[in-house]
C-alpha cells in the first residue's frame, strides 16, 4: 500500500486518523460516503461475496486517500449490508499486536529476545533452548493446543476447536496457563529451533511472558503501549466475554452434529479465551489500518527491532511467504511488490485480512463473514482475493493462489 493516509487530527501515535462521519442512525459511516468512488474496489469485494461468503467490509488507504466499503449482507434473513465501520473478531491478526508488544519490552530491556523463556516462567519447566524469538516465529517446537496436522494431512485434535465439538464448547472459558499446559502435555514436535511449525501455544506463552515481566495483564499493557498511543478506541481484548460490541455483522458456523445432520448456527457470540493472545482480539478495519501503518512506518519499534520482525525464517517459506516475528513477508510479484501481512480467522464465523507495504503508506484491512453456504475456497475465493490484492497493490495479478482457505 502506498501513501497517503488522510490528513486529519494526529492520533498521538503519529498516524493520521480522520474523524468519523455520522449517519442518521447514529452509527459511523464509511468515508467512501464522503465522495471517493472506487468501483474497482467495490467490485473486488463483491467477488468475495460471490465466492460464497455472507459479507465483506474493507478499507484501503493509499496515495488516493482512504476508501471504505462493504458488500453482501450483515445478517442472514436480512438485506442490510455490513457496516463498513463494524467491529469483528480478528483471529490471528492479533499476533502482530502481541509480537510488537514483546519487541517493545525487548527494547526496554525487560525481555531478552534470544534468552531462555524458562528464566522468566520457571513454573512451566520449559526447554531452556526455547527463546522469545522462537515463540514469535513459530520455531519453538511446542505443540499447538488447537491441534496439529499429521504427516498424512489428517488433524490431531487439541482442545475443541472445530466441528460439533467447538459448537458445543464455544462458551467455555479457558485460562492461558491451562492452554499452555495442555500444549506442553503433548510433548514437543521437534527440538527448539530445529524446524518451523505454526503454534498458538507460543503466542499464549508470549502473553504470560508479557504479564510476568510487567506485572500487568496483557490488556493493560496493550492499552498502555499500543492502543492508547494510537487512539485505537474500537480495539479490545475481550478476555472471556462472548459479546461483540456494536455495530457488527453476524458470523455463522456450518457443521455436522453427532447424527451427521448439517447445522448452521449464529456464532457472533463466542468465548474467545480459547485462543487467548494467539487470536482473541476485536477490532475494526480503521483501527487495524492505523496500527499496521504505524508499525510499518517505524512508529512503534526501533528500526533494528522492526528489521528483526521482518527477518523471515527460511524454513517458513510457503504459500503465505516467509514468517518473521508475528508478520508474514510476501512478494506478490513485479506489479505488486513486497507486502507484510497477517490474516486470521476464528474457529467459526469470522475471517480478518490485514496487509501493508513496508513503508506503511498503503494498507488493506477487511473482515469476511461466513453465512449458511459453503464458500468456494478452491477456486473462486483465491481468484477474488488475488484480484483484490492486485487492485490495491498494483496493476497486475497478485500471483498464484497462496492459500486454499482464509488463514487461521
Amino acid at each position: 500500500m502506498s501513501e497517503s493516509l488522510p490528513t486529519a487530527k494526529n492520533t498521538g501515535g503519529g498516524t493520521p486518523k480522520a474523524a468519523p462521519l455520522t449517519g442518521a442512525d447514529g452509527e459511523d459511516m464509511p468515508k467512501a460516503t464522503a465522495g471517493q468512488d472506487r468501483p474497482e474496489l467495490q467490485q473486488a469485494i463483491q467477488a468475495i461475496v460471490d465466492a460464497g461468503f455472507l459479507g465483506v467490509q474493507a478499507r484501503v488507504n493509499d496515495e488516493r486517500g482512504e476508501w471504505a466499503g462493504s458488500a453482501g449482507r450483515r445478517k442472514l434473513g436480512q438485506n442490510a449490508k455490513p457496516p463498513a465501520n463494524g467491529r469483528f473478531r480478528i483471529g490471528s491478526s492479533t499476533k502482530p499486536f502481541v509480537a510488537t508488544l514483546v519487541l517493545q519490552l525487548v527494547a526496554r530491556g525487560k525481555i531478552e529476545l534470544d534468552g531462555p523463556v524458562a528464566d522468566y516462567l520457571p513454573a512451566f519447566e520449559l526447554d531452556r533452548g526455547i527463546t522469545a524469538r522462537m515463540l514469535l516465529q513459530h520455531t519453538s517446537g511446542l505443540y499447538s493446543y488447537t491441534g496439529e496436522f499429521r504427516v498424512d494431512g489428517s488433524v490431531e485434535p487439541g482442545i475443541p476447536a472445530g466441528g460439533a465439538d467447538w459448537a458445543d464448547a464455544r462458551f467455555t472459558t479457558y485460562r492461558p496457563e491451562e492452554l499452555v499446559r495442555f500444549g506442553l502435555s503433548k510433548g514437543p514436535r521437534f527440538e527448539p529451533g530445529e524446524r518451523w511449525s505454526y503454534s498458538n501455544t507460543g503466542y499464549t506463552l508470549a502473553q504470560l511472558l508479557i504479564e510476568e515481566v510487567t506485572g500487568h495483564s496483557l490488556a493493560e499493557e496493550m492499552k498502555l503501549r499500543i492502543l492508547g498511543p494510537l487512539k485505537l478506541r474500537d480495539t479490545v481484548l475481550p478476555g472471556s466475554s462472548p459479546e461483540l460490541p456494536r455495530p457488527y455483522s453476524h458470523g455463522y458456523f456450518r457443521y455436522q452434529d453427532a447424527a451427521g445432520k448439517g447445522k448452521v448456527i449464529d456464532v457472533t457470540r463466542q468465548n474467545p479465551s480459547m485462543t487467548a493472545a494467539a487470536g482473541d482480539m476485536i477490532s475494526t478495519t480503521e483501527d487495524l489500518a492505523t496500527f499496521f501503518s504505524a508499525l510499518n512506518r517505524g512508529e512503534l519499534l526501533p528500526a533494528e527491532l522492526l528489521a528483526e520482525m521482518r527477518r523471515t525464517d527460511p524454513r517458513s517459506a510457503g504459500p503465505f511467504g516467509g514468517y518473521g516475528l508475528g508478520t508474514y513477508v510476501q512478494d506478490l510479484g513485479p506489479d505488486c511488490g513486497t507486502v507484510l501481512h497477517h490474516n486470521g480467522s476464528t474457529a467459526g464465523g469470522y475471517v480478518s485480512v490485514l496487509y501493508g507495504t513496508p513503508d506503511g503508506r498503503t494498507t488493506l484491512a477487511a473482515s469476511i463473514t461466513y453465512g449458511d453456504a459453503a464458500p468456494d475456497l478452491a477456486e473462486a475465493f483465491p481468484k477474488a482475493r488475488d484480484n483484490l490484492l492486485a487492485k490495491v497493490f498494483g496493476g497486475g495479478q497478485a500471483g498464484p493462489a497462496d492459500e486454499a482457505k482464509p488463514t487461521r
